[in-house]
């Protein structure tokens, strides 16, 4: 219901934020702005007894002390529907590709998190056809973990990679302070690869009103709820936490709050998990798996935003030199999905019920069908991650000088195979071609009894030549 008292005086206008005294308001409540400059929506974010704070989405350009106000008596609600697919907006909801503007079945934004009593242990995998993430630090639905970058990286094209190739039944993009064309880009990319029909955008550029950048993620995750709730798996993607936590840093300094480290909110801690913490695996119901981006000034990884993120997160994913780093990233979940299955094993005659129903598939075809990996999995991973320290370490002699021995030629070609057919970021395989590729390298470049695996597996797997 609309309050029905509408105030003409406002006390203090600075920035997008206004105060003025006010009766009846609540925390997070939705007010109209009514100026010379039109209507505009603004929402209350401090009160303080009588005294009324609000944030001025459109920005405050216009307004002046006698505007009108008026509290809507309701928190901030997005439209939802499957006609948001496909689709892209501001962080206000508002059509941003030409479109029709979306009313129909509103939902409040910045909802509490989910009861733990409905969520379900993370189980499942999130195949993104990307080997340093599938196969080396595997995401796990319902997962929360940034990816730390400095200013430079590809960390969008990563993205966009992400959104193309991802298991997942929706996608939700959030994009904060993006370059209008990073928006384009995103958007080009998603199109032709046939992937935007399933992803809806929300989009703050940088020449929009700071406000709007606060908004994102939680506009991104209520739509994302919503989804999963109707049983679908969801992965959202959002780039960039930093420019997130920035907009709350220039909204508080016009707030004359007190600052924290380095000028940041004291609660940016807490802002932070509220988004993060949306994260879940209904019991029931579909899924919640949060990717974001966080940059780091200077590569500093004790800057504010990514310290206090790596508190909230389970691991992270290092982007540096337009890689993922296999030192530094850290899927700490990837236990509960990458135990892996003895399909395969050629001396194991017992199978289970599934297994024997789908007997007449390949192995291969079975795995996919099943999201579930090769119980190889773990012992390739750690086997390829332990020869890449030492190639590291053969470099590091090579650059001073040192006489390379026959073991430290074949680190070394082994380091290149493995930078160019693993790391790369263009490579798209399935996680069953990449356990047969790693297999493949390694067999390229050792004996089978130099790369100390046992036996038991290299009898089944090592290539024939």
């Amino acid at each position: 219901m609309f309050n029905n008292k509408v105030y003409h005086k406002i006390d203090a206008l600075s920035g997008s934020v206004a105060t003025l005294r006010a009766e009846g308001v609540k925390y997070n409540e939705i007010a109209e702005v009514e100026s010379r400059a039109g209507t505009s929506l603004a929402q209350v974010i401090k009160l303080d007894g009588p005294n009324v704070t609000l944030q001025i989405f459109a920005g405050a350009r216009g307004v002046d002390t006698s505007a009108r106000v008026r509290f809507l008596g309701e928190t901030m609600k997005i439209p939802f529907g499957d006609a948001l697919l496909g689709r892209a907006f501001t962080g206000t909801g508002k059509p941003r590709d030409g479109g029709p503007a979306l009313s129909d079945n509103k939902v409040p934004i910045g909802q509490p998190s989910v009861n733990p009593s409905k969520r379900i242990m993370p189980n499942r995998m999130v195949r993104t056809n990307i080997p340093m993430i599938d196969l080396f630090n595997s995401l796990v639905v319902s997962q929360k973990l940034p990816i730390f970058a400095r200013a430079g990286e590809p960390y969008n094209e990563l993205l966009s990679r992400i959104a193309m190739q991802a298991s997942s039944d929706v996608i939700v993009l959030g994009g904060m302070g993006l370059k209008y064309d990073a928006y384009l880009k995103f958007r080009d990319t998603l199109d032709k690869s046939g992937a935007l029909s399933r992803t809806v955008m929300f989009v703050h550029t940088a020449a929009d009103p700071t406000v709007e950048c606060m908004l994102v993620p939680d506009v991104s995750l209520a739509v994302a709820e919503q989804f999963a709730l109707k049983g679908k798996d969801v992965l959202v993607l959002l780039t960039d936490m930093t420019s997130f936590a920035d907009a709350m840093k220039e909204i508080a300094i016009t707030m004359e709050q007190i600052p924290s480290n380095r000028g940041y909110p004291g609660d940016l801690y807490s802002q932070l998990a509220s988004r993060y913490e949306k994260a879940v695996d209904f019991d029931g119901a579909g899924s919640i798996t949060i990717l974001a981006v966080t940059t780091m000034p200077g590569d500093d990884v004790t800057h504010p935003v990514p310290d206090n993120t790596g508190y909230i997160t389970e691991g992270q994913f290092y982007l540096r030199n337009g890689r993922i780093e296999p030192f530094g990233s850290l899927s700490r979940l990837k236990q509960q999905v990458n135990k892996g299955t003895s399909r395969s094993l050629q001396q194991d005659k017992v199978l289970t019920e599934a297994e024997k129903e789908h007997a007449s598939i390949s192995d291969r075809d079975w795995f996919r069908e099943h999201n579930t990996t090769r119980y190889d999995h773990r012992t390739i991973m750690d086997a390829m991650i332990k020869l890449y320290a030492q190639y590291k370490e053969t470099v590091e002699k090579q650059s001073m000088g040192f006489k390379m021995s026959a073991w430290d030629q074949k680190l070394l070609k082994y380091g290149a195979m493995f930078e160019k057919e693993m790391m790369d970021l263009s490579v798209n395989i399935d996680l069953i071609d990449a356990l047969d590729l790693g297999w493949k390298i390694l067999a390229d470049c050792f004996e089978k009894n130099e790369v100390g695996i046992p036996s038991k597996f290299t009898d089944v797997f090592w290539p024939k030549k």
